[in-house]
Formats: structure tokens, sequence, C-alpha cells
């Protein structure tokens, strides 16, 4: 693993999903059902879309979570619910209690959906945190370690301080699986 490079596996950014700041999460939405039709076929399709400024650089994600974390308004408001909660470590009974006390999730889905359609990209997107970048030269051994410790989906790859492509645990999955079972 020392030998393969993050740069190998990863997505050219030129491949991935975009949205510009000013974007809706509709709008982001739309992108990523273009970006999966339209992505290889032979590959996982893609869960997110980047969020990108006037310069083209990226400046946040919205992943499948955040577009289903945006169908409850009160997760942003109320709940304050905008980052990564640890909400895996709380039991079901809690998790539950919440959604009564709370009445999350009372608004018919069809409704939800329009509404959160409209809502700013930036409300709702997640903004990268210095653990959430790689440099495009490290060996996948740390990129694994990286995704694995810090329960990431995917990173973001850098040459120096540019972003150039993401590296996605899929890609790394089909990677290993492909070598551990060649017939497929």
């Amino acid at each position: 693993m020392k030998k393969i490079k993050v740069s190998e596996l990863m997505v050219p950014l030129s491949a991935y999903a975009k949205v510009p700041l000013s974007a809706t999460l509709g709008d982001a939405v739309g992108a990523l059902i273009r970006a999966q039709k339209g992505f290889d076929p032979s590959r996982y399709p893609h869960r997110a879309v980047l969020v990108v400024n006037d310069n083209h650089e990226v400046v946040g994600k919205i992943s499948q979570a955040n577009v289903l974390k945006a169908l409850e308004p009160r997760y942003f408001d109320e709940l304050g619910m905008d980052g990564d909660m640890g909400i895996h470590r709380l039991s079901n009974y809690f998790l539950k209690s919440m959604v009564d006390k709370y009445n999350l999730f009372d608004e018919p889905f069809d409704e939800a959906c329009k509404r959160a359609s409209q809502l700013p990209i930036e409300k709702v997107m997640y903004s990268p945190r210095a653990s959430d970048y790689i440099d495009k030269d490290d060996t996948l051994g740390l990129a694994i370690h990286r995704l694995i410790l810090g329960c990431h989906q995917s990173l973001l790859v850098r040459d120096k301080s540019r972003v150039i492509g993401i590296l996605r645990l899929t890609d790394i999955f089909a990677e290993a699986a492909a070598v551990m079972h060649p017939a497929g």
C-alpha cells in the first residue's frame, strides 16, 4: 500500500458534480442526479456534490445525508445540528424520544422536499475541516487510515493548496474487492 498514491485512485475534480455557492439545494440534487447518469457505470455513483466559490475553489460539500437533514428545518435552527454530531453513539430510544419531543418530521414528505429544495446551499453544505483533506502523493495506507478513523466517506485531494480530486471510500473498496475476488 505504500507504493499506491492517493492520486491513482481519486476521481478528478473535473469528473465530479459541482454547484456554485449561489445554488439552492434543489440545484445540488439536480447536479448529483446528472452526475450519476453520466458517471462510468463500472464505478460506484457519486454520493455528494461539491460547492465551489467564484474562483472555482471547493468550499463545501453536499452529501446525501445533508439533503435528508434539510427535510427537517429544526435540525439547523432549534437543535443546531449542522455538523457531525456523533449521533451513532446515541441509543435508539433516545433518538426516537427526540423525534417525539420536537415533533420532528411532522411535515408531509412532498412538502418537506419542496421546501428543502429552495434552501440556499450555504445553509445545508458541510464546510471541510483540515481532516477532510489529503495530499495527492500520500499513500493509500494513510488514506485508508484517515477514512476509517475519521469516519469519512471521502477525502478532498490536494496538490499543494488546490483541490484536484476526491478520494472515495467506495473506490478504495472496489480496488480491494477486485484484488480479493478477481473474478468479480
